[in-house]
């Protein structure tokens, strides 16, 4: 019906519905029609627009790139003995990261010179200056030589290609594109020797430095306790500070050591010559202070009337607190310093300056006068002076060499002519050497401090050829040396002295320049001199 009447009374009309085919099946073929053309506008886009985006996506899930960690270069000694080197990376490991493993020969004895290798952190990696770049995981020197020498030991890495299954499963290797090893260092280090030292401190605190006088070339360099280049976290809390190189960064009273300084200070500034004689009374008086004589303190006997000789030969206290009050402790300081105390060297290795005191610096930092006992203090390496193991050994190396400074030298020198050129000729005339190496040759002869150099001989090995068969025979000869020992005041009174001992040899053409400190060891000659002879030993007791 086109209308109804309701019980109201009320007509309400109803359209008559009817169902539009058309209609629908034209919006059927306009939708079909959107989505083809939506499928392939996406097939485009996924076939021409990102083609070689997705190709390569499904190559990368196909073929993985392998880091190969580049070996590190080898540290040899100056003979060509291995001192650290790596184990190539195992490229046949399919892991993301083939690692190459540095192996150190005598760990712990070359610890200190060689240093240690940890992994690079953000900051490293974002400021690494090196030709060869960081990237994450690898590891960079941190101390020693390893920090010193990093962008040349370092290699550049290798790349290995392998093809996966849909898992992930290694099927094949493609390509392998090898590392290139970093450049091989040769020190200037004897590594023979270095072996030697550390096995006659071991178990004390202490410090080796031997050089070559004429280059600086540093042949050992020891600092005891040691640690273990591979484990170095575990020595972080160690309360012997194995990780402190107590040879560079060490520093200590010198004792009788610094008696050098002064005598060619003294000598120099002309305030004594070769004739100046004091009389040994077993002590002097600064103030309300007695300042005695070792020989007086320890015997109850004095020494009678010394010059410069006898006093060096002797290590006699008297003959240089008057010395150094003659001096005064203003040109003190400026010797020393001119002995290179109180200085570090551009050779890398962590350094302290130690400590060379004077009046001003007593009124600056301690707000005190400067005495009259300060300045014989001063005179025999007591009071507030400190000095490191390596400075001791540059000094005495000078003295050696004819009055020439070398700076220290951690690589062996190639071309030694220009090294000996660039050597510093110290303000000191042949006079006052010669005086001050005489003094230091008694020293070490009967009569002198230095007794376990006394009539110092080494084996000497001859081959000799008998009916085509080679045999050797030894004899002893004799190698002059020259020497200074030192026993200097610990801060803690209740500890034993430091133990010095320093020497060069042979006296009329020196090869070598050598300074042992034991900590708290007691005498210098009676703990360090005996280890310093064998040192020596084994540098002169060499087969050809």
């Amino acid at each position: 019906p086109l209308f109804s009447q309701e019980k109201t009374g009320k007509i309400s009309f109803q359209p008559e519905k009817k169902f539009n085919l058309f209609f629908w099946l034209n919006s059927l073929i306009f939708l079909i029609i959107i989505f083809f053309i939506i499928l392939f506008l996406r097939l485009f886009q996924l076939t021409v627009v990102k083609g070689n985006y997705y190709q390569h996506l499904a190559r990368q899930n196909r073929l993985r790139e392998l880091y190969i960690e580049a070996p590190r270069g080898k540290v040899i000694d100056r003979k060509g003995l291995t001192i650290a080197e790596n184990l190539p990376a195992d490229i046949q490991q399919n892991k993301a990261r083939l690692t190459s493993k540095r192996v150190y020969k005598e760990t712990q004895a070359v610890a200190p010179l060689i240093g240690y290798q940890q992994i690079a952190d953000q900051n490293e990696i974002k400021n690494d200056a090196c030709l060869n770049k960081l990237t994450l995981g690898d590891q960079i020197g941190k101390k020693g030589v390893e920090k010193i020498y990093d962008c040349l030991l370092r290699g550049r890495p290798g790349v290995k290609a392998i093809e996966v299954d849909a898992k992930g499963n290694y099927l094949k290797t493609l390509m392998v594109v090898p590392p290139i090893p970093g450049q091989t260092l040769q020190l200037a280090l004897d590594l023979e020797l270095q072996k030697k030292a550390y096995q006659l401190l071991e178990g004390k605190k202490g410090a080796v430095v031997a050089v070559k006088p004429a280059t600086g070339e540093i042949l050992a360099l020891v600092s005891t306790p040691s640690f273990d280049p591979l484990k170095v976290e575990k020595y972080l809390s160690d309360q012997d500070k194995p990780l402190f190189n107590r040879a560079t960064e060490g520093t200590y009273p010198p004792g009788s050591l610094f008696k050098l300084v002064v005598a060619a200070g003294a000598l120099e500034e002309k305030v004594i010559d070769e004739k100046t004689e004091f009389e040994d009374t077993g002590s002097v008086q600064a103030g309300p202070i007695t300042f005695g004589n070792w020989y007086f303190l320890q015997y109850g006997k004095t020494e009678g009337m010394v010059n410069v000789i006898k006093g060096i030969q002797r290590s006699n206290d008297i003959f240089f607190y008057k010395t150094g009050g003659r001096l005064g402790p203003e040109k003190i300081k400026i010797w020393a310093e001119k002995f290179g105390y109180g200085h570090t060297f551009n050779f890398g290795l962590d350094q302290s300056e130690g400590l060379i005191p004077s009046p001003f610096w007593k009124e600056e930092v301690l707000k005190e006068k400067w005495y009259l006992g300060d300045t014989y203090n001063f005179s025999i390496g007591q009071g507030y002076i400190l000095i490191t193991p390596l400075q001791a050994t540059l000094a005495t190396a000078s003295i050696a060499n004819n009055g020439y400074f070398c700076e220290p030298e951690l690589l062996k020198i190639k071309d030694q002519r220009s090294k000996i050129k660039s050597c510093k000729k110290l303000p000191i005339s042949d006079k006052t050497l010669t005086l001050i190496q005489e003094g230091m040759e008694k020293a070490c002869s009967p009569g002198g401090t230095g007794w376990p150099l006394f009539n110092f001989k080494v084996s000497s090995f001859a081959k000799a050829t008998e009916d085509k068969q080679s045999s050797s025979s030894a004899s002893l000869r004799s190698i002059p040396t020259a020497c200074k020992t030192g026993t200097a005041e610990s801060q803690s009174k209740d500890k034993n002295p430091h133990a010095w001992f320093t020497v060069y040899a042979p006296f009329d053409k020196p090869e070598i320049a050598l300074t042992v400190l034991v900590e708290n060891g007691g005498q210098g000659s009676d703990i360090a001199g005996p280890i310093a002879k064998e040192i020596l030993k084994t540098y002169f007791e060499r087969k050809e």
